[in-house]
């Protein structure tokens, strides 16, 4: 069966506080983008991937790809004013019926673990969102206050989200709703069933500088 990792790095460097965008920057030696990359190319040989890149950074991006160890299976489209515009110029270039993961580039320790754990599971169920059990204690905000969750109900999605191609994809001709925060919240409106599997606690998204230096440390350990 076809695989495709659309790999979604949109983001700018707002909260991490630098002018270029947080994809770009430097960890362990190598961009942040590149660690996704490489890490969905060595899942398997043939899986293809859609770099989804803004417009003003299609180059610097190329030029990340071309360090790859396999440019090749990796072609580059421009992201759209949402995380949903983007997925969707993504999903225009899959021409074949296959499995299809969404990945965001800034979580950057992904594991070829859980990517084949999610096409298992997407094979099986049709769809495997990544989540995890936060380990705070939560709160949500009312009229009157405030009120206690129960956390062992609570999950905290993560990605790749991984879907049948043909399920996503008419999902995606919907129009855009603001609700739409993730792929998961989009192919759940058309009536699909959401099916969660256990993510994994290192699958950060980096967002602040102290991400970095947790990323940096990880990746250290598992090279050690």
């Amino acid at each position: 069966m076809d695989k495709y990792a659309i790999i979604v790095a949109g983001g700018s460097g707002l909260r991490m506080g630098t002018t270029l965008p947080k994809q770009f920057l430097p960890l362990c030696g190598k961009p942040v983008l590149w660690h996704s990359l490489e890490t969905f190319l060595t899942a398997w040989p043939d899986v293809q991937i859609i770099l989804v890149l803004p417009k003003d950074h299609q180059q610097i991006g190329a030029d990340v790809v071309n360090t790859t160890s396999d440019p090749t299976r990796i072609r580059i489209t421009v992201g759209g004013e949402t995380r949903f515009h983007s997925v969707k110029n993504g999903l225009a270039l899959i021409e074949n019926p296959g499995v299809v993961f969404v990945h965001d580039a800034v979580r950057c320790l992904i594991t070829t673990n859980l990517i084949h754990r999610c096409y298992e599971q997407t094979v099986e169920k049709g769809n495997a969102i990544p989540a995890i059990q936060p380990i705070d204690t939560l709160r949500i905000e009312t009229p009157d206050g405030s009120q206690l969750l129960d956390r062992t109900k609570v999950r905290v999605i993560q990605t790749p989200q991984t879907f049948f191609s043909d399920i996503i994809k008419k999902a995606f001709e919907q129009p855009y709703n603001a609700s739409f925060t993730d792929e998961a919240s989009v192919v759940e409106k058309l009536g699909v069933a959401i099916q969660l599997i256990e993510g994994e606690a290192t699958n950060i998204k980096i967002t602040r500088p102290l991400d970095i230096l947790l990323a940096q440390k990880i990746l250290e350990e598992r090279t050690a």
